[in-house]
């Protein structure tokens, strides 16, 4: 049997909000065969299978499809690594290498924004109609759906439907905010999903670096 530690990546300053996230330590434990079907089992967002913690060497899994990158749960992986006694400068990923840094409780992680799905940026008028959505607009399957709460402040609100990747609307998604902090250039403040939050920035190579608060629920037997 293998163990696995359920977080909440992205949550608020109180601990409220974030997204789930499954994380295999010893991910070897679980062969590559099954982890498809573990991740569909287990139903969350993403669940991550890692295979080095040392090299911060990692799987990312939807419910229906493996990753190359992702944002919550590279982020949650730094943070749930830090906390187990190692502190990753990298994760490497299928798409490339991921710089890793810290920053009092929250973690960061800095990647290319090719490496994020392909998500349609839909800019709404205000928060309430974001808000208002009941699914995705146009029936589209890999949007995410923004609007300013304080454009100067680059506060703003979201939701993020990728039914294409197997989840009808995600809660917090990083790599839906690295692709909205490369189109719009400035720093942001994504307040998604229940309750919340995504920091994300531009920084001189290209990369963005996305990051922020994470909890651990409980340690869990597969």
């Amino acid at each position: 049997m293998a163990d696995f530690h359920l977080l909440r990546v992205f949550c608020d300053e109180a601990g409220r909000g974030g997204n789930p996230l499954a994380v295999f330590l010893e991910g070897d434990q679980v062969p590559s065969e099954r982890r498809q079907a573990v991740a569909a089992e287990l139903g969350l967002s993403e669940t991550v299978f890692v295979e080095n913690r040392q090299r911060g060497e990692l799987r990312i899994f939807t419910p229906t499809v493996e990753l190359e990158f992702a944002g919550h749960p590279t982020v949650g992986t730094a943070w749930l690594l830090r906390e187990c006694g190692v502190e990753p400068r990298a994760l490497r990923t299928l798409a490339g290498e991921l710089a890793v840094r810290y920053q009092g409780a929250a973690a960061f992680v800095a990647g290319r924004p090719e490496w994020a799905p392909d998500f349609e940026l839909c800019q709404l008028a205000s928060p309430e109609a974001v808000d208002a959505l009941q699914g995705p607009p146009d029936g589209r399957d890999l949007v995410d759906a923004w609007a300013w709460i304080d454009e100067r402040a680059g506060v703003l609100r979201a939701r993020v439907f990728p039914p294409r990747l197997g989840i009808a609307e995600d809660e917090a998604t990083g790599a839906a905010a690295v692709r909205l902090c490369a189109a719009l250039r400035r720093p942001l403040d994504v307040r998604q999903g229940r309750g919340s939050r995504i920091l994300a920035q531009p920084l001189a190579d290209g990369r963005i670096e996305i990051g922020g608060l994470a909890a651990l629920d409980e340690l869990r037997e597969l």
